[in-house]
């Protein structure tokens, strides 16, 4: 959940980017944090990166959901095993008592 939670967070973040980077026209500079250095980055470049960043992080909410469905599914099917031999002790120790 946690790191679902970061990925939401990250959408969030390049969102805000690409609504920035939809402002600007092919005359201003963009600049790249690599490091500790801004490196110049082509407009273009940079909307696409953001894209494309925009893309795998979906894909990755997309399979964590689908992972927490699979548990959700695995769990309810351990509760209802778990609930069925429970069932069948309180059956099993109702019948030893009544042979007592």
């Amino acid at each position: 959940m946690s790191s679902r939670q970061k990925l939401e967070a990250q959408v969030t973040e390049n969102n805000i980017v690409k609504e920035e980077l939809a402002l600007l026209d092919s005359q201003n500079t963009v600049y790249k944090l690599i490091g500790p250095v801004l490196v110049k980055q082509d407009l273009d470049e940079a909307k696409a990166t953001v894209s494309k960043r925009l893309e795998y992080i979906n894909g990755e909410i997309q399979r964590y959901e689908t992972l927490l469905k699979e548990l959700e599914r695995k769990s309810e099917q351990h509760r209802e095993v778990l609930s069925s031999l429970q069932q069948e002790y309180q059956r099993a120790q109702g019948q030893a008592v009544g042979k007592v």
